[in-house]
């Protein structure tokens, strides 16, 4: 007995041991487990960071960098103006990639702007006077149409938008422009069921509206700015059998599908194969023009039935005209696209990989487009 008794006793401390080390692997293994997750949720939160804020966001805004601001400082500030998702990421981002002496000044930033993008105008350096003003600098963005045009105008010179709007509608005045700009308006005037003959015209670029700059003075330079930007490639054009107004047309719409600088020619090549194919290039951003929605506007189901020659899903070919003022890099993409040889007819974006996916089928891609991001 005292020995069975002696064995119990010995036998006590060596479960109590086990059991100790039993309960520390079960705590280091939560712990483990616990961090790998941190890190994961930490990574995805990271990757979300870097990414722009929001790509089909084309809207810029003034934001002005104090002198002696830090990276800290500048995220913040970036961050508070909803240019990008986090200051500390971008203040990680910068000291990560070695960007240094990062300037004050005034800057036009967009949520669409990479932090790569952001971080390299912020190291080139700003202005030291407001870029925007209501008798200085005029903006037009790449996207913008002729609405929105109108309500910059009210905002940003001594004119009305109802003045601007007034002569995008007069007759004898858009007349006197398809004489001054043969070359570039002459198959505008040519297009029916257009909704304005200058549409696409008034090219994406900063001009002067200072007090002594008339408004028709002010929509020369306009008009001058995508002429100079079209010259070398007139030729081209119409060697390669367009028109001006076929190719800003489809210019148009790109400017406003893109993911990103990338996808230009991809999606210049599908819509170009869905022409030759005899099929409706089926574009969204062509719906919100013939709704009067802007780009960041949902569509409904009755948008799709609305009657309108801008209606791309009910209508073939090009279109009346274009839809938004196209950057010369989307005109570009037009003229060299991609992708054609593989006979590609849609693209949308995949949530996942967060890009644009072209594709000769739409097999596989009814999960996307239930997320509302087939966008075509």
């Amino acid at each position: 007995m005292k020995l069975a008794n002696k064995l119990k006793s010995n036998d006590s401390p060596k479960k109590h041991k086990n059991l100790g080390r039993k309960i520390s692997f079960t705590i280091i293994g939560i712990l483990i487990i616990l961090g790998c997750f941190i890190f994961f949720l930490g990574h995805q939160y990271l990757n979300r960071s870097l990414q722009p804020l929001n790509s089909h966001d084309k809207s810029v805004v003034q934001i002005n960098i104090p002198m002696g601001a830090s990276d800290k400082k500048i995220g913040s500030i970036l961050q508070d103006q909803n240019i990008v998702k986090s200051g500390m990421v971008f203040d990680y981002f910068v000291n990560s990639h070695h960007y240094s002496n990062l300037k004050a000044g005034y800057y036009e930033f967009s949520p669409s702007m990479s932090l790569d993008l952001i971080a390299k105008k912020l190291e080139k350096g700003g202005s030291a006077q407001p870029l925007q003003g209501r008798y200085g600098r005029f903006l037009i963005r790449e996207g913008d149409n002729i609405e929105q045009i109108s309500k910059n105008i009210n905002s940003n010179s001594k004119y009305s938008s109802s003045k601007f709007m007034n002569l995008m509608n007069d007759k004898e005045y858009l007349s006197q422009l398809k004489k001054q700009y043969p070359d570039m308006l002459k198959s505008s005037f040519n297009a029916k069921d257009t909704k304005y003959k200058l549409e696409g015209y008034l090219y994406p670029a900063t001009y002067n509206s200072q007090n002594d700059v008339s408004l028709k003075d002010l929509i020369k330079q306009m008009l001058d700015k995508t002429n100079n930007e079209l010259k070398p490639y007139y030729k081209e054009i119409n060697k390669k059998g367009f028109s001006v107004q076929q190719v800003l047309s489809l210019a148009s719409m790109i400017e406003l599908e893109r993911y990103s600088e990338f996808d230009r020619q991809q999606i210049a090549g599908v819509l170009l194969n869905r022409l030759n194919n005899g099929l409706p290039l089926e574009m969204k951003s062509s719906i919100l023009y013939a709704s009067g929605k802007s780009f960041n506007q949902k569509i409904d189901k009755k948008d799709y039935k609305i009657k309108s020659a801008y209606n791309l899903f009910k209508h073939t070919g090009y279109g009346p005209g274009p839809i938004s003022n196209p950057s010369i890099n989307s005109v570009k993409a037009v003229l060299n696209p991609k992708n054609m040889d593989k006979n590609y007819l849609h693209f949308y974006i995949d949530p996942k990989k967060n890009k644009v996916v072209f594709s000769s089928n739409l097999v596989n891609t009814s999960s996307v487009v239930k997320n509302n991001n087939y966008m075509r």
